[in-house]
C-alpha cells in the first residue's frame, strides 16, 4: 500500500506544479510534472524527519531542495533554454535557477509541507486496516 501513497503524492506535487506553471506561464513541460512530484516528496519527507522544525525553516529548506530540484531538471532538459530561461535575471546561476525564484518557492514550500502532512495523515487513515 505504501508504493500506492507514495504514487497518490508524487502526482499530486507533480500535477501542482505543473498547474502553477499553466497558470504563471501559460504552458509548460513534462519535465516540470516529475520535477513537481520529486519535490513534494522530498519536501514531505522533511516533513516526516524534523516535524519539529520551525514552518519557516521548513520553507526555507523547503525553497533550497525546489531550487535544487529545479538546477538538476535544468541541467537534464533545458540545456537550450527550451523549458525556461533566467539568463536575464540577476544573479542566475546557468540561467537555469536564480534568487528571485527561490524566494518565490519560499510560499510554496511552506503550502507542500501543510499539504504534504495533511495528505499523509489522510491516507494512512484511510489505509489503515479497521
Amino acid at each position: 500500500m505504501k508504493i500506492w501513497k507514495n504514487a497518490l503524492l508524487f502526482y499530486t506535487g507533480g500535477a501542482g506544479y505543473l498547474a502553477l506553471e499553466l497558470l504563471y506561464r501559460g504552458r509548460s513541460h513534462g519535465s516540470m510534472f516529475l520535477a513537481g512530484g520529486v519535490c513534494f516528496l522530498l519536501i514531505g519527507q522533511l516533513n516526516r524527519v524534523s516535524p519539529r522544525l520551525p514552518l519557516p525553516a521548513r520553507a526555507a529548506v523547503g525553497a533550497l531542495i525546489v531550487t535544487m530540484v529545479e538546477f538538476a531538471a535544468g541541467m537534464l532538459v533545458n540545456r537550450q533554454y527550451e523549458v525556461w530561461d533566467y539568463r536575464d535575471q540577476p544573479l542566475n546561476v546557468m540561467g537555469q535557477i536564480c534568487p528571485l525564484f527561490t524566494a518565490l518557492w519560499l510560499p510554496l514550500s511552506l503550502f507542500a509541507a501543510v499539504l504534504f502532512q495533511k495528505m499523509d495523515e489522510g491516507l494512512d487513515q484511510k489505509m489503515s486496516p479497521d
